[in-house]
């Protein structure tokens, strides 16, 4: 084995995708582009959406894994792209399967203590566990998209993944470092995604969302809050149940340091409220004109009311 990289240089490298979500196939996308052998297992593959996994992969020549043990095993550098809850079973169902210095990839929202957890089950089989935080939604900037490393292993793989088209940085060889600064900036971002989608909605039920933009505008003009608004609103329709399995890690990480989480437990209990909208086909189906996709937040806060007058939960009403 070398003494950096196990088997062959990074482009000649087995990249295992243990998720193949949005995030999964766009790093596949990326990743096959360079010309790397990639292949992916994800527990939807058995579920109704493993039709369109299926296709995507056989599209982007993408092999397909049973299992995450089968998935790990022969593979130079796993990455873990799941849901904040699968974090840990994640890590725990590749590690027998992970080759001896292979490197885990941990892409994953979850608290400190989760990522160390997850870290004991890959370096006890004898793999290389690497913290990821992603630090910001990665469609925009795709497998580049901003990465700070964790863990003694980081410096490491660091290299390989530059070479393999990432763009990360160390930020401490200590285990939850980067998945505390991750957590940190969670509390304000999607915090600040559930504030907008409870303050424009309750705008618009009582007529006053002009009033609303003007005076956020006069408070912080380097924002342009119509369009910001209209992206968090399509952002947590779309993926409010990931988000708020996210934020309940954050949750989670607020209590690691000793502090009560009122914020960030909101937070969760808004995006889940989004999602369970979503999930009632609130917002229309996936592929209709409208769902995630309006350019006026206005038109998502409207079904939101007319949802909640439905149930006879609607307030004041503009």
């Amino acid at each position: 084995m070398h003494d950096i990289f196990p088997g062959p240089e990074p482009l000649r490298w087995q990249v295992a995708l243990a998720g193949y979500g949005e995030v999964g196939r766009i790093l596949a996308e990326d990743l096959r582009a360079r010309g790397v052998s990639v292949r992916a297992f994800d527990v939807k593959l058995a579920a109704a959406a493993g039709d369109a996994m299926r296709a995507h992969a056989t599209t982007q020549g993408v092999a397909l894994s049973d299992s995450l043990r089968a998935l790990a095993e022969g593979a130079d550098l796993v990455v873990s792209a799941v849901t904040a809850s699968q974090a840990v079973p994640v890590a725990q169902a590749c590690a027998p399967g992970m080759g001896r210095g292979a490197f885990f990839l941990d892409f994953n929202s979850a608290s400190p203590g989760a990522k160390i957890r997850a870290a004991g089950a890959i370096d006890g089989a004898a793999g290389r566990y690497v913290e990821g935080a992603v630090m910001t939604s990665v469609p925009p900037y795709r497998i580049r998209v901003p990465l700070i490393l964790g863990g003694p292993h980081a410096g490491v793989l660091l290299p390989a993944l530059e070479t393999l088209g990432f763009a990360p940085r160390v930020g401490s060889d200590r285990l939850g470092v980067a998945s505390a600064t991750k957590m940190c900036r969670s509390i304000m971002i999607k915090g600040l995604e559930a504030m907008v989608i409870e303050s424009f909605t309750t705008a618009r039920a009582y007529g006053v969302e002009d009033a609303l933009i003007a005076s956020l505008r006069e408070t912080f003009p380097g924002i342009d809050w119509e369009k910001q608004g209209a992206y968090f609103f399509q952002r947590v329709i779309e993926h409010g149940r990931r988000r708020a399995e996210e934020v309940r890690e954050v949750a989670v990480t607020v209590r690691e340091a000793g502090i009560e989480p009122w914020s960030a437990s909101g937070t969760a209990q808004r995006q889940a409220w989004m999602a369970d909208l979503a999930d009632a086909r609130c917002f229309g189906q996936r592929g209709e004109t409208g769902f995630a996709r309006s350019s006026d937040w206005r038109t998502e806060a409207d079904r939101i009311l007319a949802a909640r007058a439905d149930d006879g939960e609607a307030g004041a009403t503009g």
